[in-house]
C-alpha cells in the first residue's frame, strides 16, 4: 500500500509578546495579505493536492450525494409575487440556471412578464458571483443592483434603465452592496467599505449622470466598533441609517423627499442601549432594551423621540419572553416574540382585542415574509420546521379564519414529511442551565437503543439564533439512519438576551461546556452511539468546534470545521484585520489584560496539545473576508505537528471563494456533499471504495 505523506509546513518561530506573555507562533508566516507569496501559495496547493488524493475513496459517494441534494430541488422554483407601487415582483429559477431571474408584471394574471435582471447572464464566465441587493426607483423606471465577483463582499453597483433595457454607464465601486433610493428618482444612497478593514464606514449620496468621484459624503462613522446599514421606512417617507455594534445602536433618518438634507439621529447612541424603529404617520414605534433586558415596545411622536421619558409603553418587558421583531401596518401592530425558544406571532388590531397565530410543530421557525405596503390588511409569514418545507402563508387580518397557504417548497424525490420526526429537548448543563436541543430523524431508521449515528451542529455567538428550519439536504443524513441535532448553546439568543450574555465575553466557556454536555446527554439518553458522534460548525461555530475538540476530543469520531475562527487572540489584537475592532464587545478586547488572559484560556489555536483528535475536515476560501484563510491554515499546520493519532486531517482551500463558499444554487451543494461524504464514509453509513493509498 502506498502511503501519502501530509504536507508539513515549515516552522519559523515568530514571537508574540503581550502583557508580558510570550507566545511562539511557528506558522505565522502563512499569513500573506497579498495572497501572492509563492511559498504560501505552494503550501496551500500542497494541502489541496493532499486533500484531493486522500479524498479519492470518498469521491464516488460525494458524487452520489451531490446528485441527491440537487435532485430534491425544483428546477423551476419561484418566489411568491408581491405587489409594490404598480407591479407584481418575484424571482424564478429556470431549468439548470444557477442564479435567479428577477421579474415583474402589472397584473398578477397577466402573461406579459418583464425580465428585470437575468442574474445568470451577469454571472456568466465568473468562477464566483454574488448578487448583493437590488432596489427599484420609486417611479419604477430604474433598477439599481450590486454584485461581487471575488467573494470579498465588496460590491459594485450598476443601474439599469428598465424601459430602455440598458445599463447606464455609471458604476459605484467599493460598496457594501446596500442601495436606497430617494423619492426624487434622481439620487441614491450607498455605503462605502474600507478596503483594508472591510468595514462599511462612509455613506455617500450619488446623483444620476455624475461620476462616482462627484458623490457627496453625507456621513462618516468615527467609531470602528460600529457597523452601518441603510433602509427605508415602510411608508417610504424616511431613509434610515442604522449604526450598530454588539451592544449599542443608533438610528439616524433623512427625509426621503429631501435628498440634499443631512441624516439626523433620532436618539444619540448610549453605550448598552439598543433600539430599532418603525414609523407610522407622525409616530414611531421603538423596540428598545432601555430598562428591559428582553426588550419592550414603545411609542412616541417623532418630534419627541429624543426624550426617552415621554415614550409610551405599548408592550411591557417580560423576563421570560424576548421581543424580536415587529411590523407596523396602518391598522395593525404585529409582534414576534420568543418564549422558551419558540417564536410566537401576536396581532394587535387598533380597535379590537389582540390574538395569537398558533403553530403545531414541536420545533419550528416563523417570521415576516415580504410585506411591502403599510396600508395593507394582508400579512405574509414564512414558516418551516425540521419536517415541514418552507411555506408562505397569507393572513387576511379582517377575517376570523384568515390563513391561506400561498406556496410550499416543492421537495422532489418522493419526500414525505410523515416519514420524519422532530423533537425538542432541554438538556441539563453542568451548571444547572437547561440547554434547548432540536432533534430530527427518520422514524423507520431510528432506534432508542444507542445505535444511531449522531450529527451535532452548533454556533453560539453574536446572539444569533439557529432556528429549527427545514433543510432538504439533511434528508441524505436522516435517510442513512443519522440523528440530526442542533445544540442551541449559550451565546445564541434562543432563550432571550440573557442566554446571549451568558455565552460571550468572560462567559464564553459556557458555549463549549453546553455543546459537550449536550453530546454526553444524547449518548446517555441513547439517541446516539458513543462511537459514532460527528460534529460540525462554521466561522464562529468553527471556534466552538475547535475549542470542543481540544477539551473533549474523545467524544467525537469526526468533525467538520468550515472557515473556522480559531486564532482568536492574535486576530483580535490586530486592528488591520477585517472585522476585528467592532467585535470587542463579543469576544473581549485583548489589549486589556483580563480579556487577554481569559481568551487565552480557550483559544483553539493556542490550546492544541499532544493528544488524539477526531477525524477532521477543514475548509476555507482564499478570499474569505470574515475569517482570513491563514487562521485555518495555521491551525491545520499545528494540528499536524501535535496530534498523536492516525485519523484523517484534510484541508480544502477554495482558491476562488470567500466566506460563503461556492456561489450558485447548485454549485454550493458541492461543499455540502463533500462534508457529508467525509462523515458518512467514515461512519460506514454507506460503503466507500478503498484504493492503494493510506493517508493520515
Amino acid at each position: 500500500m502506498h502511503s501519502i505523506s501530509p504536507p508539513l509546513a515549515a516552522k519559523k518561530p515568530h514571537s508574540l509578546i503581550h502583557h508580558g506573555v510570550e507566545r511562539i507562533d511557528n506558522y505565522y508566516w502563512l499569513r500573506d495579505d497579498t495572497r501572492q507569496s509563492p511559498e504560501v501559495i505552494a503550501h496551500l496547493n500542497a494541502e489541496n493536492n493532499y486533500h484531493q488524493q486522500c479524498f479519492k475513496p470518498f469521491a464516488p459517494l460525494q458524487a452520489r450525494l451531490f446528485d441527491e441534494l440537487v435532485g430534491r430541488l425544483d428546477k423551476d422554483e419561484s418566489s411568491v409575487p408581491y405587489y409594490w407601487h404598480s407591479h407584481w415582483y418575484w424571482s424564478r429559477y429556470h431549468k439548470e440556471g444557477e442564479y435567479p431571474i428577477l421579474l415583474r408584471k402589472p397584473q398578477l394574471n397577466s402573461d406579459a412578464e418583464e425580465v428585470l435582471l437575468d442574474v445568470n447572464q451577469r454571472a456568466h464566465g465568473h468562477e464566483f458571483y454574488g448578487l448583493g441587493s437590488f432596489a427599484i426607483s420609486p417611479d419604477e423606471q430604474l433598477l439599481a443592483f450590486s454584485e461581487d465577483k471575488l467573494s470579498r463582499r465588496i460590491y459594485t453597483i450598476h443601474i439599469k434603465h428598465l424601459e430602455q433595457g440598458e445599463l447606464l454607464e455609471e458604476t459605484l465601486e467599493g460598496t457594501d452592496g446596500s442601495i436606497v433610493w430617494a423619492n426624487d428618482n434622481l439620487h441614491l444612497f450607498y455605503i462605502a467599505k474600507d478596503p483594508q478593514t472591510l468595514l462599511g464606514y462612509q455613506v455617500f449620496r450619488h446623483r444620476l449622470g455624475q461620476p462616482q468621484s462627484a458623490d457627496t459624503l453625507v456621513y462618516e462613522e468615527q467609531d470602528d466598533s460600529f457597523y452601518l446599514s441603510l433602509g427605508k421606512s415602510l411608508d417610504e417617507t424616511r431613509i434610515e441609517l442604522y449604526h450598530e455594534s454588539t451592544i449599542t445602536s443608533e438610528v439616524s433618518v433623512l427625509d426621503a423627499d429631501q435628498a440634499l438634507d443631512h441624516f439626523t439621529a433620532l436618539l444619540p447612541r448610549e453605550t448598552g442601549h439598543e433600539y430599532s424603529v418603525a414609523k407610522r404617520g407622525s409616530d414611531y414605534f421603538i423596540l428598545t432594551n432601555w430598562q428591559a433586558v428582553n426588550f419592550r415596545l414603545m411609542q412616541v411622536a417623532e418630534a419627541d423621540f429624543a426624550n426617552k421619558h415621554v415614550w409610551q409603553e405599548v408592550i411591557a418587558a417580560d423576563d421570560q419572553c424576548r421581543i424580536e421583531e415587529f411590523l407596523v401596518l396602518q391598522d395593525y401592530l404585529i409582534v414576534q416574540q420568543r418564549r422558551q425558544g419558540l417564536s410566537q406571532i401576536t396581532v394587535y388590531p387598533d380597535k379590537l382585542p389582540s390574538y395569537q397565530i398558533d403553530f403545531d410543530d414541536p420545533a419550528y421557525v416563523v417570521g415576516f415574509d415580504v410585506n411591502p405596503r403599510q396600508d395593507s390588511h394582508q400579512l405574509r409569514l414564512y414558516y418551516a420546521s425540521p419536517t415541514t418545507p418552507e411555506s408562505i402563508y397569507q393572513y387576511d387580518l379582517t377575517q376570523a379564519s384568515p390563513k391561506r397557504l400561498l406556496k410550499r417548497e416543492n421537495v422532489l424525490g418522493g419526500f414525505n414529511s410523515e416519514h420524519y420526526q422532530a423533537e425538542r429537548l432541554f438538556i441539563d448543563a453542568r451548571d444547572g442551565a437547561s440547554i434547548p436541543v432540536t432533534l430530527v430523524y427518520n422514524k423507520s431508521l431510528f432506534k432508542r437503543d444507542g445505535s444511531n449515528p449522531l450529527y451535532q451542529y452548533g454556533y453560539g455567538a453574536y446572539g444569533y439564533t439557529i432556528d429549527a428550519d427545514f433543510d432538504s439536504a439533511i434528508l441524505s443524513l436522516l435517510d442513512r439512519g443519522v440523528v440530526y441535532a442542533i445544540a442551541h448553546v449559550r451565546g445564541g439568543e434562543m432563550l432571550g438576551r440573557p442566554w446571549y450574555d451568558a455565552g460571550r465575553l468572560f462567559n464564553k466557556q459556557n458555549s463549549f461546556n453546553d455543546f459537550i454536555d449536550v453530546t454526553q446527554a444524547l449518548i446517555q439518553q441513547q439517541y446516539a452511539d458513543p462511537h459514532k458522534v460527528v460534529a460540525t460548525g462554521g466561522s464562529a461555530g468553527g471556534l466552538l468546534i475547535g475549542a470542543v475538540i481540544n477539551q473533549a476530543p474523545e467524544l467525537y469520531f469526526a468533525v467538520a470545521a468550515h472557515v473556522p475562527f480559531v486564532d482568536i487572540v492574535t486576530t483580535m489584537l490586530d486592528e488591520s484585520i477585517p472585522l476585528t475592532t467592532n467585535e470587542y464587545d463579543e469576544w473581549g478586547n485583548p489589549n486589556d489584560k483580563s480579556a487577554f488572559d481569559y481568551m487565552l484560556t480557550y483559544s483553539p489555536y493556542d490550546h492544541i496539545t499532544r493528544q488524539a483528535y477526531p477525524h477532521l475536515l477543514v475548509t476555507t476560501g482564499l478570499h474569505d473576508s470574515q475569517v482570513q484563510y491563514f487562521e485555518p491554515a495555521k491551525w491545520v499546520a499545528k494540528l499536524r505537528e501535535y496530534k498523536t493519532d492516525d485519523n484523517l486531517l484534510l484541508f480544502h482551500i477554495d482558491m476562488e471563494a470567500g466566506h460563503g463558499g461556492k456561489s450558485g444554487r447548485y454549485r454550493r451543494y458541492q461543499d455540502t456533499a463533500e462534508e457529508y461524504a467525509f462523515l458518512l464514509g467514515l461512519l460506514g453509513a454507506e460503503s466507500i471504495l478503498t484504493n492503494s493509498t493510506s493517508c493520515r
